[in-house]
């Protein structure tokens, strides 16, 4: 922990830092990588849509001794040959099959035979339908919730920042991060539920929510660039992300480990399948939305603002200036020290102001 604490304070004082802005075209270049490939698996493949999406008749067995999936597999095939089931265990006796729209009589007999074959009472085989029209008001809902967050969340990054370039970075920062858990999600082959639509929401707020902090210490750092000679506004944005970074660390740290019990011991290891939906979103939102407001959205804004008149020229007078041999932020081995202090360039007390009146 001590170590962890150093390396924190050493991070935040400019005596220790990575060059992630420096090495921006790296991480952009990961990140278009990453999209490509999500991309296309969500084109290939697509996502699996739940049953709320797309509609149909769900079965829900309790209290089965044997829950072998295949029994109802055959069951279904047997009676309704044009139907593919999709039939899942839920928690240590339970069985879910989800099937497409059926007619009243093929309703009950299903029911009987499901019954029948796991040996259970009929009274433990509940069934419902959810029609066409409730899964197309689901989606439409969905996408309409997705557009009033964004278009909030670029107004409010807008008016808060007074920079439209940090908008548009976190904006390209929540699409990333978006994509990204979209694919591993497609990859997975988990339905898509209303669950997961509110996984996917609640990790844009997260993603926002850790970029804005970000944004917030560029702006304290890059406040007054303009005035002074010896960090350029690339340097000051960098050591901004370096002096936030343990913090990002932690928080994601924190938040991914109870999502973690949720979604490989809850889900996978105890058998609680209506969870996974949810927290695989989660998990995998939190973890790529660190990495983006880290490596995404702060080297975005910089290149964004790099070709503003005012920032070229300071940038241009800074580097004319270390290359004249006038500068005292270059340490031993190149890099730039940003942040901390040079030994013997603090005057110490006596940079103190003196008192008149005093002895």
């Amino acid at each position: 922990m001590a170590k962890v604490s150093s390396w924190g304070n050493r991070l935040h004082s400019g005596e220790k830092t990575y060059p992630i802005v420096e090495q921006r075209k790296r991480w952009f270049m990961a990140s278009g990588v990453l999209m490509a490939l999500a991309l296309l698996i969500l084109i290939f493949k697509g996502l699996n849509p739940g049953i709320d999406f797309r509609g149909g008749t769900e079965y829900t067995l309790s209290g089965v001794q044997n829950p072998d999936t295949t029994i109802a597999v055959a069951v279904v095939t047997r009676l309704l040959p044009t139907q593919e089931p999709r039939v899942a265990q839920v928690g240590p006796s339970g069985i879910r099959v989800q099937l497409g729209e059926l007619e009243q009589s093929q309703v009950s007999d299903l029911a009987t035979e499901l019954a029948t074959a796991y040996g259970v009472a009929e009274t433990n085989v509940s069934s419902s339908f959810i029609g066409p029209t409730w899964g197309a008001d689901v989606s439409s809902k969905a996408i309409q919730g997705l557009v009033i967050f964004l278009l909030l969340v670029t107004v409010v990054m807008t008016v808060y920042f007074r920079a439209w370039r940090m908008a548009v970075a976190g904006l390209v920062a929540l699409a990333h991060d978006l994509l990204f858990t979209a694919g591993i999600y497609a990859l997975s082959g988990f339905e898509v539920t209303p669950a997961s639509v509110i996984g996917f929401l609640t990790i844009l707020g997260y993603s926002l929510y850790d970029t804005v902090v970000v944004f917030d210490k560029v702006r304290e750092n890059t406040a007054d660039v303009l005035t002074q000679h010896r960090y350029t506004y690339a340097e000051m944005a960098n050591l901004a992300v370096n002096q936030t970074l343990v913090r990002s660390i932690n928080t994601s740290v924190v938040a991914l480990l109870p999502v973690s019990a949720i979604l490989f011991i809850g889900s996978f290891l105890l058998g609680a399948g209506t969870l996974k939906d949810i927290a695989l979103a989660l998990f995998v939102g939190m973890a790529v939305g660190t990495y983006s407001s880290i490596f995404v959205a702060t080297p975005l804004e910089v290149t964004l603002r790099r070709n503003e008149t005012l920032i070229k020229e300071h940038t241009a007078g800074v580097l004319a200036l270390r290359e004249s041999g006038r500068s005292d932020v270059i340490r031993p081995d190149g890099s730039i020290q940003v942040g901390a202090l040079t030994p013997g360039h603090h005057q110490g007390t006596a940079a103190q102001p003196k008192r008149k009146g005093r002895k």
